[in-house]
């Protein structure tokens, strides 16, 4: 279960993983908390009055065409999207908004799908969010709160028989040594790197990671499959913007992976990992 803060998001972190887990058979399920309502535009070409006037409808539809790209199910969860506040000091968050729900209320319904879906693996953001929008946030907090709850049947005991995940990961698909290699290797073919801003802010930026890599799972083969589910989500990816300026077979020869922090773990398993099942398979017959 790969739980996300808005569609599209999904689809660029952790959509070759997914991917390629699906491909081995492994069901997967991708939980979205807000319909994106609040999205900025951000492909000059579905700039249009009528895109803007039904972009929940419009983020909705696209979508259904990235779970079909990722052959993925999908839940929403159906909270509205916060908005990103932008000012100083920034406004109000929007009443009624993701963000603003009490954690109980907003991770009830995370709780139920992950008793109804039972997964054993959920992915997530880190408390930061991997950046800091409010519904990003939120989903860290009621993943955290969902993967604690869903086992005890004493919390949320409306929500359906209890079930306990065994592992949950973060996304760390904009790590600092990721970018630095594929920057480097850019440079060192003679390509114009899209990271140059990134590498600017590393410099004036020391202090330490917030959390380490633990698993890197190899998903190089699947990263056309992923960028295919970016391009569904078209009022948010450009097909000539940031995402697409490295090579895939720069990608796939300098780092062919997709990485994540082991967040919490109930089974055994050992440091560095290459897959997200490491030690779940021992457990369970999946």
């Amino acid at each position: 279960m790969a739980v996300h803060a808005h569609p599209d998001d999904e689809s660029s972190k952790g959509a070759a993983t997914m991917a390629r887990y699906v491909a081995d058979g492994v069901e997967v399920l991708v939980v979205t908390c807000t319909g994106g309502e609040r999205g900025s535009i951000l492909n000059p070409a579905m700039d249009r009055p009528e895109i803007k006037e039904n972009i929940g409808k419009v983020r909705e539809e696209e979508m259904a065409r990235a779970r079909e790209i990722l052959g993925v199910e999908q839940r929403w969860l159906g909270f509205v999207d916060s908005g990103f506040p932008e000012g100083d000091p920034p406004p109000p968050l929007p009443e009624g908004c993701f963000a603003l729900q009490p954690l109980e209320v907003a991770s009830e319904p995370l709780v139920r799908a992950v008793r109804e879906f039972r997964p054993h693996v959920i992915l997530t953001y880190d408390e930061k969010g991997g950046y800091p929008h409010p519904d990003h946030v939120k989903c860290h907090e009621v993943s955290v709160e969902a993967f604690e709850a869903a086992g005890d049947p004493d919390r949320y005991p409306g929500a359906g028989e209890p079930w306990q995940p065994l592992k949950l990961y973060y996304h760390m698909t904009f790590s600092k040594e990721r970018i630095l290699a594929l920057h480097a290797a850019m440079e060192s073919k003679g390509l114009e790197s899209p990271y140059k801003e990134w590498i600017e802010r590393f410099e004036k930026d020391e202090r330490p990671a917030l959390w380490d890599v633990t698993t890197r799972v190899p998903c190089g083969d699947f990263f056309e499959t992923r960028d295919k589910a970016l391009l569904a989500h078209a009022t948010q990816i450009d097909p000539n913007g940031f995402w697409f300026r490295v090579p895939l077979d720069v990608q796939r020869e300098v780092w062919p992976t997709e990485d994540y922090h082991l967040a919490r773990s109930l089974v055994d398993t050992e440091l560095p990992e290459d897959d997200l099942f490491a030690g779940v398979r021992e457990k369970v017959c999946l």
